[in-house]
């Protein structure tokens, strides 16, 4: 007698494996090559990323690209669309996957590169992100980027075509927002970006202007004063906060922002100690690009004398590790800061939340109250928004701002 053993029937789907990798150039001294590979039921596909590495770039060990330095913008820019395009191909691959029906790896390299050749909104939006920090518009990339994120989120992760970009997207984006707990300036700030970058791929001749914002707010509205008196900023400063090294790292670090004319949390971030010789701090805004110029008092070297490390080239305690991403390390920093910063508040009995915009809020309204000429708080703080201001302020000696400085330090 024979049995006959019907054959399984169900199949199981794997899903594809997505790596970065790097070719060398045969070519000395000329750069390689990142491409994207693609491995399924043993078929291997390449994509060519369109990016160049040179090989000390490239980090064999963990297939990624080394270590970014703050100078170099390039390398930021190149992994931020590295991993969009690996986060793209494996959406590709897990949404292939979840529909139990068999694929190729071609299967995922088409896709792909239909997803690119439809120039969706967030591709396009990535490209010009990392086109603003190659030219070292470090700022405005850095909204954009969070916008994006945002959007993304709306949009499930899927993308949206440019042609497709019209009002009633945008107006769900911004209900999705306020759904999300957002103040009106909050969800302003998320649209204004949008619209400059949806403005930006018109002007490019990528799409037809559909005015899809002609219906949305994007007008700040004006804010509580955040600016907080003489008084308050003595009781920051002799308030006791032993045992609390995190909100006392936080309350020194808004003293310093205070005692630097109000300067802001990303500038005293990448402070480095060569930026202070002959009794003079020396540093450019990293929004304006703005070149100032601080004459360094006691109080501040007490407070880096604090928190001195003879291995950091960085003059305060905010970016320490040498192994993680300098920028990732002052976001965090950034978030912490400001947390603790609230806590601060809280106990001191303050009415509004306290952040280290508080501090640079506060030193002008401690100039005004100083009858400080408006001229002089501009130039201190970097303003150049205002062509006739810029030229008058161009042929200031930076006395008068420090001396305006000393007066207001000697006040608390």
């Amino acid at each position: 007698m024979y049995f006959r053993f019907a054959p399984y029937q169900q199949q199981i789907i794997t899903m594809a494996t997505i790596k970065l990798k790097f070719r060398k150039s045969s070519v000395e001294g000329k750069e390689g090559t990142l491409y994207y590979q693609v491995i399924h039921r043993w078929v291997v596909r390449q994509i060519n990323s369109g990016h160049t590495l040179s090989p000390e770039q490239w980090d064999a060990q963990t297939e990624s690209i080394t270590k970014l330095t703050d100078e170099d913008k390039r390398l930021e820019a190149l992994r931020r669309d590295v991993a969009a395009d690996l986060k793209r191909l494996r959406k590709i691959a897990d949404t292939l996957t979840k529909t139990g029906k068999d694929y190729t790896a071609d299967t995922i390299v088409i896709q792909f590169g239909q997803c690119n050749a439809d120039g969706g909104f967030l591709s396009f939006a990535r490209k010009l992100v990392s086109d603003l920090e190659r030219i070292g518009k470090i700022s405005t990339a850095q909204s954009y980027g969070k916008t994006i994120v945002s959007l993304e989120k709306y949009l499930d992760g899927n993308d949206c075509p440019l042609d497709g970009f019209d009002g009633m997207l945008v107006s769900g984006y911004g209900e999705y927002l306020k759904s999300r707990g957002l103040c009106p300036n909050s969800v302003a700030y998320y649209m204004r970006n949008l619209r400059a970058m949806y403005n930006r791929a018109v002007e490019d001749g990528l799409t037809e202007q559909g005015f899809p914002f002609r219906h949305v707010h994007t007008v700040v509205e004006e804010t509580v004063k955040r600016a907080v008196p003489l008084s308050v900023i003595k009781k920051i400063k002799t308030a006791d906060l032993k045992g609390k090294k995190g909100m006392e790292l936080a309350r020194n670090l808004f003293l310093f922002s205070f005692y630097t004319r109000g300067m802001p949390f990303v500038d005293i971030a990448f402070l480095r100690k060569k930026d202070l010789s002959g009794g003079v701090l020396t540093y450019r805004r990293r929004k304006t690009g703005q070149r100032l110029i601080v004459r360094w008092e006691k109080c501040m070297q007490e407070i880096v004398d604090r928190y001195a490390d003879k291995g950091s080239e960085y003059l305060l305690p905010i970016i320490t590790s040498k192994d993680e991403d300098e920028w990732a390390q002052y976001k965090k920093a950034a978030r912490n800061v400001n947390r603790h910063l609230r806590k601060l508040g809280a106990m001191l009995g303050l009415q509004h939340p306290m952040t280290m915009y508080v501090a640079r809020h506060s030193w002008t309204s401690a100039a005004q109250s100083k009858s400080i000429p408006l001229s002089i708080i501009s130039r201190s703080m970097g303003h150049d928004s205002e062509k006739t201001t810029r030229i008058y302020l161009a042929s200031l000696d930076t006395t008068a701002i420090d001396n305006a400085n000393r007066k207001i330090l000697k006040s608390i």
